[in-house]
Order: C-alpha cells, then sequence, then structure tokens
C-alpha cells in the first residue's frame, strides 16, 4: 500500500523552487546580454523611467533595471559561498565531536556555546574589517560568522542519534569515525539540514548585502544589491528607483528562500503528510489495517529520548468503542507519554516511532489536521489547579476550543458550554463562566475540564490520573461523571491512574505498565478479584490499603450488636 502512495510536494516549495529557479535564468542571462546597458557610461543620466529605461538610469547614465538584473549572479554566487561554508565546517564540527573522544567533545561543545551567544553580524563585521574590503572577504566573514549556529545545531540533533544500537553496534565492529558520522548520523539528519541550509541561504543575502551597503563587501567597478543600494542612497529622494530595483530583488530571492525553507520543513516533518520523516526515526509502517472492530488502535509504539533511553518500548493495545481501558503502573512507567503520544503532544525532547497509530480513520501518525486532533480527542489532566490560567475567566478558558475548532461565536460557545457545565452538576453555570480558577474548588475545575473537552463530542477520551489531586467524595463525584458520559455518548475512555481501586471499578480491561513495557493484560473483574499473574501485578495489588470492617468500627463490639 505504501508503495503506491503519492507523495505530493507543497505548495510552498513548488513556488520557492519556481521563483529559484527565475533567479537562476536571471543569473545566468543577464550579464551576458544586459551588460552593456548596466556597465556603460552615457549623457543621460538620471534619465525618468521611459521605454528604452524602465526603471531610468543613474547619475553615470546606467540603466538600473539592468545592472539589479545583473548583480543577481554575483549576489547568488556569494551568498551560496557563505552558506555552503557554514554549512559544511559546521556540520562537520557539530557531527564529528560526537564519534570523538569525550574530552574533546566537551571541550569544542563549550566552545561552540560561547561563540553562539555572539551575535553573527558583529562577528562578520570584525572579520570583515580584519580582512579588508573586498567581495572574497565579505563571503569568508559571513560564512565564518554561520559556522557556530551550524554546529550547534548539527550537535543537538545528532546526540540522541549517537546512543541508538546500530552506532553502538558500528562502534563495537570498529567503523571508522568518519564512516560512522557520513554512513550513520548524516542521512539521518538531512532533512532537517536541508530546512536549515534554505533558512541560512536568506540570511546570508541579507548580510551579504548589508556587508556591501556599509563599504566591507563589493568594491568597484563590481556590485552586488548591497552596493546597488549603497550607490543608490545618495539620490533616494530625486532617483528613488535607483534603491527600488535592488530592493525588490533582494525581496524576492528572500521569499523564494524562505518558501523554499517553508516548504522542505513540511515535505520532512515527521508528523506531516508524508510517509517517510526525518530527525533521526525509523517509523515503521504497517501494511494492514489491524483490529477493524477497534476505535482505537496502537502498534509498537516506542518512545525514545534525546539520550537514547527508551521510555516507552513497544507497546501495543487498542480499544473499542465505548469501552474504558485503564492504564495503571507506577511513576514514570510511560502511562502520560503512552497516552500523550495518540494526541501528538509529546514534548520534542522526544522521539515517537510507531507501525499504526489511528483513531477511528484518523491516522495519527501522518495527519497534519491538528482540528481534527483536538475534535476526535478530549483531554482531562491530572492537576485541575494548572490546566487553567489563573488569569483569565474560566468562561474564556472553557469556549476556546468550541470557538477555535468547531468556529461557533462567542454568544454560541458561551450557550454550549453553560449547558455543558450545567450537565456537570454546576448549580449556577452563569456565575462560574464568570469566575476565575482561584474562586473554584478542585473539583469544580475538574467537572469544568470535563465539560470543556466533551464539546466537540469526542469519539476518545484521554484521562490523566484525573482524580488524583482531589478527595475522596470529589473523586467520586468525578468518577460518575465519567461513567454516566461513557454510556450515554458512547465515547472510549483511556483512564490513566495510580489508584488501582478507582480502576477496578470503573475500567472493563487494565493494561499494567512497567517501565515503558506493558507487562499485564486484565479485565476490571480478574483485577477486582486478585486473578493476576505477573508479580508485579501483585505487587500494586498489594500495595493497595485495604480497611478491615471489624477494625473501622469497633463500637458493634462494645454495643453487643450482632
Amino acid at each position: 500500500m505504501t508503495k503506491n502512495r503519492k507523495r505530493t510536494l507543497p505548495s510552498s516549495l513548488i513556488w520557492g523552487l519556481a521563483m529559484f529557479g527565475v533567479l537562476v535564468v536571471i543569473a545566468i542571462v543577464a550579464p551576458i546580454f544586459l551588460s552593456g546597458a548596466a556597465n556603460t557610461l552615457s549623457p543621460e543620466s538620471h534619465a525618468d523611467p521611459s521605454s528604452a529605461h524602465w526603471f531610468g538610469t543613474d547619475d553615470l547614465g546606467r540603466d538600473i533595471i539592468a545592472r539589479s538584473l545583473v548583480a543577481t549572479r554575483l549576489t547568488i554566487l556569494m551568498s551560496l559561498g557563505a552558506t555552503a561554508l557554514s554549512v559544511v565546517v559546521g556540520v562537520l564540527i557539530g557531527g564529528l565531536v560526537w564519534v570523538g573522544p569525550r574530552r574533546l567533545r566537551e571541550t569544542v561543545l563549550r566552545i561552540i556555546d560561547s561563540t553562539v551567544a555572539f551575535p553573527a553580524l558583529i562577528l562578520a563585521l570584525v572579520i570583515a574589517a580584519i580582512l579588508g574590503p573586498a567581495a572574497s572577504s565579505a563571503v569568508i566573514a559571513i560564512g565564518v560568522a554561520g559556522i557556530p549556529s551550524f554546529a550547534r545545531i548539527t550537535a543537538n540533533m545528532v546526540a540522541p542519534i549517537v546512543g541508538r544500537d546500530f552506532m553502538n553496534t558500528s562502534k563495537l565492529l570498529g567503523v571508522p569515525p568518519w564512516q560512522l558520522f557520513t554512513r550513520h548520523l548524516l542521512p539521518n539528519i538531512g532533512g532537517p539540514l536541508l530546512v536549515l541550509i534554505a533558512s541560512s541561504f536568506a540570511l546570508s543575502l541579507l548580510e551579504i548585502s548589508s556587508l556591501s551597503f556599509v563599504g566591507l563587501g563589493v568594491q568597484s567597478p563590481d556590485y552586488d544589491w548591497g552596493r546597488l543600494l549603497n550607490e543608490g542612497l545618495p539620490a533616494i529622494y530625486s532617483q528613488p528607483l535607483q534603491v527600488l530595483a535592488p530592493s525588490v530583488m533582494l525581496i524576492f530571492a528572500g521569499v523564494a528562500a524562505m518558501l523554499t525553507g517553508d516548504g522542505l520543513a513540511q515535505r520532512f516533518d515527521p508528523w506531516g503528510n508524508q510517509p517517510a520523516a526525518s530527525r533521526g526515526t525509523k517509523r515503521k509502517v504497517s501494511s494492514t489495517a489491524g483490529n477493524s472492530q477497534a476505535l482505537v488502535e496502537v502498534k509498537d509504539l516506542t518512545i525514545t529520548a534525546t539520550n537514547g533511553a527508551v521510555l516507552v518500548k513497544e507497546v501495543s493495545f487498542d480499544i473499542v468503542p465505548g469501552e474504558i481501558v485503564g492504564l495503571v503502573g507506577e511513576s514514570g512507567s510511560g502511562k502520560s507519554m503512552t497516552a500523550m503520544a495518540l494526541a501528538q503532544l509529546n514534548p520534542d525532547s522526544v522521539t515517537v516511532d510507531a507501525s499504526l497509530m489511528r483513531i477511528g480513520d484518523l491516522n495519527v501518525l501522518s495527519t497534519r489536521n491538528r482540528g481534527r486532533l483536538a475534535r476526535e480527542i478530549g483531554l482531562v489532566y491530572q492537576d485541575p489547579g494548572t490546566t487553567f490560567n489563573p488569569a483569565l475567566r474560566i468562561g474564556t478558558q472553557v469556549t476556546e476550543v468550541a470557538r477555535v475548532h468547531l468556529g461557533f461565536s462567542r454568544p454560541k460557545a458561551r450557550d454550549v458550554l453553560v449547558e455543558g457545565l450545567r450537565d456537570m452538576r454546576f448549580v449556577n453555570p452563569e456565575l462560574v463562566m464568570q469566575q476565575r480558577p482561584f474562586q473554584l474548588s478542585g473539583g469544580m475545575l475538574q467537572r469544568a475540564i470535563i465539560a470543556s473537552s466533551l464539546v466537540t463530542d469526542p469519539r476518545l477520551i484521554i484521562a490523566d490520573e484525573p482524580t488524583t489531586a482531589l478527595d475522596v467524595t470529589v473523586q467520586a463525584e468525578v468518577l460518575r461523571q465519567f461513567k454516566r458520559i461513557n454510556r450515554e455518548k458512547g465515547a472510549a475512555i483511556l483512564f490513566i491512574s495510580h489508584d488501582i481501586g478507582v480502576v477496578q471499578a470503573l475500567c472493563d480491561r487494565v493494561l499494567v505498565m512497567k517501565r515503558g513495557e506493558i507487562v499485564e493484560r486484565l479485565t476490571g473483574e480478574q483485577l477486582a478479584t486478585g486473578k493476576v499473574s505477573h508479580p508485579y501485578t501483585r505487587e500494586l495489588l498489594a500495595a493497595t490499603p485495604k480497611f478491615d470492617v471489624a477494625v473501622a468500627r469497633p463500637s458493634q463490639k462494645s454495643g453487643g450488636a450482632s
């Protein structure tokens, strides 16, 4: 199936490449056909725009637009040279330090950190001033000034890849450092590097032109866009087109670079609509549809930290419509990481891989439709006190989902949420909408979160330890709301909790996690009756407090009750 999938290019990338194509044609053709008009002195100085000279002439009678077009070649070549210098040296430094000795790596990284703190353009000005005014000096200055940032970014991208098993195996096999870099590290960061190169080219255009503008770059008789801006500055009021022409060319080239960078970012975005991803991940693609009865299906989910630590290891599970599945385990077992992967809310410091992750027909691995994710999934977080912004009123915050993702007007969203709060047993929901979070109790805040998460009629509700911060009475009320939602709306619920008693009473099935793996799968009844097999599950049950009725109610003995 994946072989036949069409891989369309983002429109921004198409436009960016097309604009670059125009620049390349101008850079090749203009010096051949327009050098005479651009460089020949004539008595027609400061001529107004005409059919012969579309933008008029400068103070020496040279055609303004011809000079701007001819300057394209030198400007583009200088920018490409500076970018290439920054990229090649920066990537070599940032990548090779990770395959070298540890002490050398730490020393080089500290040096990079200190140089990154120094503004690149200021560093370029210092280098250009030392080397002397010239086109080559400008290229070297801009290129050298860009090396630290590329080295830092490359080192950050390479760091999580170095700890992977294939790198350790290669080291054990005695693969030389240079081949480790070229075979294993560089291919895994190729996509993000292309994005960075496009952005760096746009910045180099500006910086090269800036150096020429202040007299540290291209010198007469040569000229680039910055030099043309310098020459046109004295006549900016009498002959503004002399400045406008190179400015338009500079903006055109910058927009082309930015569009290309944006398109490459979409093309290589690991959460984009492409089957392959960058960022060093190795996403497995499943060719089977899996369990067609399941609403939620996750296969071979693996979450890896930037330091190479595996936080979740090949976890697979499914949830059918109307089912409540509990996820239990100690802190740090990977419960929340697993749940947040379904909502694409894992931090940037981790890499998410899976062969299949879907909610209905929504492929979580490939969707870029954040709006649909927000409609399909309702999230109830652990701590109601930190979920709301204390500076905003409750009404502003609970209506946001309806306004942004459902397109409701403010009055309609307010009416819908007032009804939702009333369903959550709020006595005066209109007053609650006007209040701020500190004016409500923890249980009221949690019920307000639930009301907000239900406004889109989500197919899946992820409840991440929603009763942990609540007292027993409020816990019972919140759990009754989950049961009611499940019964009345038929929503599937992934319920994460430390409380075994809550899970065994609420959930149809239970997944027990330890150190990022599911060690046992049970029904709620099996957990309640203690019919478990894994030692870790038995430990969790043994750690659950139990109360002896006879001890809790000693008055029965003294009172003679039977």
